[in-house]
């Protein structure tokens, strides 16, 4: 008896390919999700990453350009009122508010500091989304797809009793594939969650850090505004 259990466990194809057709619908269904889901992620992280670096190396110039003691004005003429980079964005929003907060005589229209204020605000929050596009969902993944897996590895571990019980066979033979292709389901759980939990911490940490430089450099701008304002 022990010859022919060791025997069927041997021909048993114990790949993950094997594993995933084996299993009951609900457990298949709960790996696709998985799978798909870290695909996901691993797009999303790849995708920030390049966003990321294009960032940094856009602000990078643009601060060169803008201490270089090039004139405002001739630094707004290159770059025009509809640039591609957030920082030109902002500092071009500003630009913008700036030149109509001046009346056809010359003279300020009152509360122009505080208009310029919000149109880089403004500017700057809708980089912030850009940013931060995609981060959620890293999150999610993080969190919820241990519990997916384990899910899954609950209900392959019921189907696997039920085959038990309706064979009445308690074999390593019987046993063993049932439970190991509920253990699948776990492991593309932790498989999706590690990566995103790890890399969503460090992508928040990046996005916070390009943020922070953006809403430096609108507080700079405005303050050189706000010395010409009074001046």
């Amino acid at each position: 008896m022990e010859t022919e259990t060791l025997a069927m466990a041997q021909e048993m194809d114990f790949s993950l390919l094997a594993l995933f057709w084996r299993a009951s619908f609900v457990v298949q269904l709960v790996m696709i999700m998985l799978t798909v889901a870290s695909f996901w992620s691993w797009a999303i992280i790849i995708q920030k990453f390049i966003s990321y670096r294009q960032a940094r190396q856009e602000a990078s110039i643009f601060d060169r350009a803008f201490w270089s003691g090039e004139p405002l004005d001739e630094l707004f003429e290159k770059i025009g009122s509809q640039p591609d980079g957030a920082s030109e964005k902002i500092f071009a929003s500003g630009m913008v508010e700036w030149r109509r907060s001046h009346r056809q005589d010359g003279e300020l229209i009152a509360g122009a500091q505080a208009r310029i204020d919000r149109s880089m605000d403004v500017a700057i929050v809708k980089a912030t989304e850009s940013l931060t596009r995609g981060l959620p969902f890293l999150a999610t993944v993080g969190s919820t797809a241990p519990f997916v897996g384990l899910f899954g590895t609950v209900w392959g571990i019921k189907v696997a009793f039920e085959q038990i019980a309706i064979s009445q066979n308690t074999s390593l033979a019987v046993v063993a594939p049932g439970i190991a292709e509920a253990l699948v389901a776990t492991a593309l759980g932790l498989l999706a969650a590690i990566p995103a939990v790890i890399f969503y911490n460090k992508l928040s940490t990046d996005s916070d850090r390009i943020i922070s430089g953006y809403e430096a450099f609108a507080d700079e701008f405005a303050t050189i505004l706000s010395r010409q304002l009074d001046g």
